[in-house]
């Protein structure tokens, strides 16, 4: 069934949607859940939550593209999920890759955080439109999906230090950008 199809029998309030778009995109959000929480009990609850999410936004909403909508959503839920379990331990898999872009991002207050987060989604996107395909893949694999250099290794075939090297080079390429944008610093 395609995406159209199933955002369809959300429309028609039709139970399948949720059947289908579990058989059609369960795995792909149960990995982008498991790379943020790394528990499998979570997993199954973020995959819940994301499908509840779903029948509740569809209607009004049309989402183009459905799978982006959908890793967005589970990504949101399960990051919510990791601050909730966390608020007073650490979660190395999820901290150690954000901390890896610290040096990238501005600290900023509370009060200026959502204007900030909105002004660096945009300066990012434009700077991943611009840098070579492979660099855009691995950044969004270890940023955006979470996933280890181990896991990135494996999957791609690239070596972990191949890999280090883009991602560092890619991190540093990206400051420069957002100081330049006046983003940073």
């Amino acid at each position: 069934m395609n995406d159209t199809q199933i955002i369809e029998l959300y429309f028609c309030r039709s139970e399948e949607a949720i059947s289908e778009t579990s058989k059609k995109y369960g795995k792909m959000t149960r990995s982008v859940a498991f790379h943020i929480l790394r528990d499998e009990e979570d997993v199954d609850e973020c995959e819940s939550d994301t499908y509840l999410a779903l029948w509740n936004t569809i209607p009004p909403t049309r989402p183009n593209p459905f799978v982006a909508y959908i890793c967005k959503l589970c990504r949101n839920i399960s990051i919510k999920k990791y601050r909730y379990k966390t608020a007073e331990k650490r979660n190395a898999f999820y901290d150690v890759s954000l901390g890896e872009l610290e040096d990238c991002l501005m600290g900023q207050s509370d009060s200026q955080q959502e204007l900030e987060a909105q002004e660096s989604r945009k300066l990012i996107n434009a700077f991943l439109a611009k840098v070579k395909k492979i660099d855009r893949v691995l950044f969004i694999k270890r940023y955006w999906f979470n996933m280890s250099i181990d896991e990135i290794s494996k999957e791609t075939g690239l070596t972990k230090n191949y890999i280090n090297v883009h991602l560092h080079r890619t991190k540093t390429r990206l400051k420069d950008y957002l100081n330049e944008e006046g983003f940073y610093g």
